[in-house]
């Protein structure tokens, strides 16, 4: 029942996060996954006011939904769930500057190669002369991208404290505040961060220089054929060459001015706004559902059946012994490799903020329950009333009274764990503060917008179920 509300409520949604197509041969859609952090092979760009993602693997991605008669959809989401999303057939094709390892070919088939870089070690600019060579980097502490060739790399430096981050601006990040000592990126991508600060050491990685290639799904031969057609067009044409130099153009077109937070948070203000928007839907659905589970879950621990009592120990001891991390990983990927269910990210979020949530909730509506004299519902029964109508109309409205300051604690709560669905490309408050973290390069003030963002939401929140539990209690005074 849970599914098919979730499924119904959140169809008609535009999320702008669509599944994968790549199974249907007669769709209108090509549905490219990207981490949209790694210019200028894919970034984020504010274009006439409106956020874009542009670089080159973009308009090459454009270029083979041109040839295919389709429209390109995009997907952002981290870089090291770009081979899951692949793999579950929720993107058609994969575009990220991915190199294309014997490793990564178990998994997923690529394309002919499209592009060559090498890489580089970049550094504070107060470090460029510590790090003459690789032998130096020894024992350092170093960053790299999750799941990316430069992480390899890494590992195979002696004595390196390798930290590993999805994001690339989390990497600089990493390295301004030193943290890390060095990052190992491709030259093509660390042009984009270098300044006053930042810059490259002449320690150079003694691998070749790295390919790019597009991954596709095992088995698509078809579209495989089409995209390695798409790239021998623009090879011969020389069409790739001028997309990175438009591309490298448009990266280097940013603000010299440093904007304080309040002009970050009024000329991005629609993106939050939007996350905003995300946010509290998810919350809510979270909650509603999250009330329905953990009712009946409760009603089970507390039911004469043995077998029920079972189901909702384990349920409960279950959901919360594992981290919400992993069950939205279970319900947005592990379903779709299994069974080939495919959830949207919100639908998948909302699914996944109301079973952990009804585990809690459970807890809560059986200490409320248990919280009311039993004699009533003895003298209940004893004037003739069911269990059932006695537990409907004399202890629930009762015990729902009891614990309302928790479900709003509850709810609270949600709001600040939504931030966790992020992680799989929901446009949630978080979401849209990396995307502006990103476009303006700035590291602090998009966190610092979307925490008061937060604080404003709890703290009305918190104020109106104050004013409901009043309201609710007041005829206990008479």
């Amino acid at each position: 029942m849970l599914l098919a509300f979730v499924v119904l409520l959140t169809a008609a949604v535009p999320s702008a996060l669509a599944s994968g197509t790549t199974g249907n041969s007669g769709s209108k859609k090509l549905v490219l996954g990207t981490s949209a952090d790694f210019a200028p092979y894919e970034f984020h760009k504010v274009i006439n006011g409106k956020d874009e993602i542009v670089g080159f693997d973009i308009a090459i991605a454009k270029e083979i939904a041109a040839d295919l008669g389709a429209e390109l959809v995009i997907e952002d989401m981290g870089f090291d769930g770009l081979l899951p999303a692949l793999q579950s057939g929720r993107v058609d094709l994969v575009i990220s500057g991915m190199t294309p390892t014997e490793e990564r070919k178990k998994s997923i088939d690529f394309s002919n190669t499209y592009y060559k870089s090498k890489q580089v070690i970049m550094v504070r600019n107060e470090d460029k002369d510590k790090y003459p060579t690789m032998t130096e980097l020894e024992n350092e502490k170093i960053g790299a991208q999750k799941g990316s060739i430069q992480e390899t790399i890494g590992q195979k430096i002696p004595g390196a404290k390798l930290t590993s981050l999805d994001k690339i601006s989390d990497i600089v990040l990493q390295l301004q505040t030193k943290r890390i000592n060095a990052a190992i990126v491709e030259d093509t991508v660390a042009a984009g961060y270098l300044d006053d600060a930042i810059g490259l050491a002449p320690a150079i990685p003694d691998e070749e220089q790295v390919e790019a290639a597009i991954g596709i799904r095992k088995g698509n031969t078809e579209l495989l054929k089409a995209v390695n057609g798409t790239l021998e067009r623009l090879k011969s044409e020389n069409r790739i060459d001028q997309m990175v130099t438009e591309a490298s153009q448009l990266m280097a077109d940013r603000e010299t001015k440093t904007p304080n937070i309040f002009e970050v948070f009024w000329q991005y203000k629609s993106f939050y706004a939007t996350g905003v928007g995300y946010t509290l839907l998810l919350s809510a659905l979270g909650v509603i559902f999250g009330v329905i589970i953990g009712l009946i879950i409760c009603l089970f621990r507390m039911h004469d059946l043995a077998i029920l009592r079972w189901i909702g120990t384990a349920y409960v001891e279950v959901i919360r012994g594992t981290p919400m991390l992993v069950q939205l990983m279970i319900i947005y990927y592990g379903l779709s490799l299994t069974f080939g269910i495919n959830f949207s990210a919100l639908q998948a979020g909302i699914i996944t903020l109301s079973i952990n949530s009804g585990a809690y909730l459970a807890e809560i509506f059986r200490a409320g329950i248990q919280g009311v004299d039993r004699g009533q519902l003895e003298a209940a029964r004893s004037l003739g009333m069911g269990k059932g109508a006695a537990m409907r109309f004399i202890i629930l409205p009762q015990a729902f009274k009891a614990v309302l300051p928790a479900i709003g604690n509850e709810f609270v709560t949600i709001i600040k764990e939504s931030s966790i669905i992020s992680v799989i490309g929901m446009v949630d408050i978080m979401y849209q503060a990396s995307v502006v973290k990103n476009i303006t390069y700035q590291g602090m003030n998009p966190f610092l917008i979307a925490a008061a963002i937060y604080f404003v939401l709890t703290f009305i929140l918190s104020k109106l179920l104050g004013r409901l539990e009043r309201k609710l209690s007041a005829s206990d005074r008479r």
